[in-house]
């Protein structure tokens, strides 16, 4: 195992922060990963960095069920953590680092695969239902903020007119079935105009084609951030 010293911060245009210095790296393409993650997570405008579970849920604790942020995680084994407002209270679900890919931590006797990505904001956006579809709601209940995990689900049963059927995504914690819904993200901070056209420009790009149509300039500022959330 190799430690963050080991490898140079190369092309960011900040530092990693000190949670995410500690932790332990087991290659340099490892590394290199988690660094594209992070530079894309400082532009996302819902990265909070190193606050803690504790303070997570108070951020989220007045906000809609569905609204999430992207945290360090203070677990050492792990660099990210998603916590989410559900109708249950704040859960806090690790994202996995293995194989050159990231995935959100699974219940260990599911025999389902997990979906896996390349990046954070893409796995994110994966859990995202899109435009105009329902969504899943559970029966209230006490808060948690315990760490949970999920495990892909039946699709659903009721998928909008001449699209293909949607997987639900469940957490499971503390004997309870909540449905993953992930509405909105907390803003850390303001966009810029740039930012928020770049990312609606991206959620309009269904081809590779209409990419390269695009000026040259505008492709590279596309690319530095290629999610539309």
């Amino acid at each position: 195992m190799v430690t963050h010293s080991k490898f140079p911060a190369a092309g960011m245009s900040r530092p990693l922060d000190t949670s995410l210095r500690l932790k332990t790296f087991s290659s340099k393409s490892e590394y290199q990963l988690v660094v594209n993650a992070v530079r894309k997570l400082q532009e996302s405008g819902f990265y909070w960095s190193a606050v803690t579970g504790g303070e997570a849920n108070l951020l989220l604790s007045a906000e809609p069920a569905g609204t999430f942020l992207i945290r360090d995680s203070s677990d050492q084994r792990h660099f990210f953590t998603l916590s989410v407002k559900t109708q249950s209270g704040t859960k806090n679900l690790r994202i996995q680092c293995e194989g050159g890919s990231f995935s959100l931590q699974s219940d260990p006797r599911s025999t389902q695969p997990v979906p896996r990505f390349d990046c954070v904001l893409k796995l994110v956006h994966h859990y995202m239902p899109p435009s105009g579809a329902p969504s899943f709601s559970s029966p209230p209940a006490e808060p948690s903020s315990s760490p949970s995990s999920e495990v892909p689900e039946q699709p659903s049963a009721q998928p909008l007119p001449g699209s293909p059927p949607r997987r639900a995504y469940y957490i499971y914690s503390g004997g309870e079935k909540i449905p993953l819904v992930l509405s909105r993200p907390l803003s850390s901070n303001v966009a810029t105009l740039q930012h928020l056209c770049r990312k609606t420009v991206n959620g309009h790009l269904d081809s590779y084609e209409k990419v390269t149509q695009l000026p040259g300039p505008i492709r590279e500022f596309l690319d530095q951030y290629d999610a539309p959330l």
